[in-house]
């Protein structure tokens, strides 16, 4: 793995990895916890649950989850592979045809930043395998609350295993650096398009380009690490019921 891709062999997984896989071309990712013999824990949002916020990326990840038909369940997950919430299911459903991905832990800043994409790596430590798979099955019992694309998605979950903290419920932002990407897009797209209208000329167009293109990757990139659970102050460890 490295700067251009986190692509891993089935054969490479390890107890506790957070690994991913994306959908619809590369739009957004899934994630979940790799527990053992090809099993996956992971959150999907519930068919009957209301979208939320409505927007389009909530539309397009609430229609595109990995569900089998009702007359042909998986032969290795059965009916699991139609449950919602968090599930646990064989590597080929979470998959669901795609490519396999390791998030990473520990990373630099210098690293982090060079990683364009969002929802990939984390500066934040990760903790133990068996800390990790405990939380896991803790959460595959008792559920992980209702799926939210921005404030608590498969991306959240993950993290929240791997590292044992999670975002104070009433910050408005999870700590998805998916989300926190697709976020800090549109803002600097909105943002280009109302300095684009104040400058409509030929000359304020080229402006607009230089400028604004090297001014909007940086308020990016700044926006993303702003919201990377390993430097966000605005997190509490989770303490599971059944240790206190």
């Amino acid at each position: 793995m490295g700067v251009l891709t986190n692509k891993i062999k089935r054969e490479d997984l390890k107890r506790g990895d957070h690994i991913y896989s994306y959908r619809l071309a590369y739009t957004y990712s899934h994630h979940g916890i790799y527990v053992d013999a090809g099993n996956v824990i992971h959150f999907l949002r519930g068919e009957g649950q209301e979208i939320g916020t409505g927007t389009a990326l909530d539309n397009i990840i609430g229609s595109s989850l990995p569900h089998h038909p009702l007359d042909n369940p998986c032969p290795i997950c059965g009916d699991e592979s139609r449950r919602d919430g968090v599930i646990s299911s064989c590597i080929d459903c979470f998959l669901s045809g795609g490519d396999l991905y390791r998030y990473e832990y520990g990373v630099t800043r210098t690293f982090f930043l060079a990683k364009v994409r969002g929802g990939t790596c984390t500066l934040a430590s990760s903790e133990s395998p068996e800390q990790v798979i405990h939380r896991a099955f803790y959460f595959l019992r008792k559920g992980f609350g209702d799926y939210d694309v921005i404030k608590n998605n498969c991306e959240d979950f993950a993290l929240c295993c791997k590292t044992g903290l999670r975002v104070i419920p009433t910050v408005s932002m999870g700590q998805s650096g998916q989300a926190a990407s697709f976020q800090a897009a549109a803002g600097i797209i909105i943002s280009s398009s109302l300095v684009f209208l104040a400058r409509s000329s030929p000359l304020g167009f080229l402006a607009t380009n230089v400028t604004g293109l090297a001014g909007g990757y940086g308020k990016y990139c700044v926006n993303r690490l702003a919201n990377d659970i390993g430097v966000r102050r605005d997190v509490m460890k989770v303490v599971l019921e059944e240790e206190t």
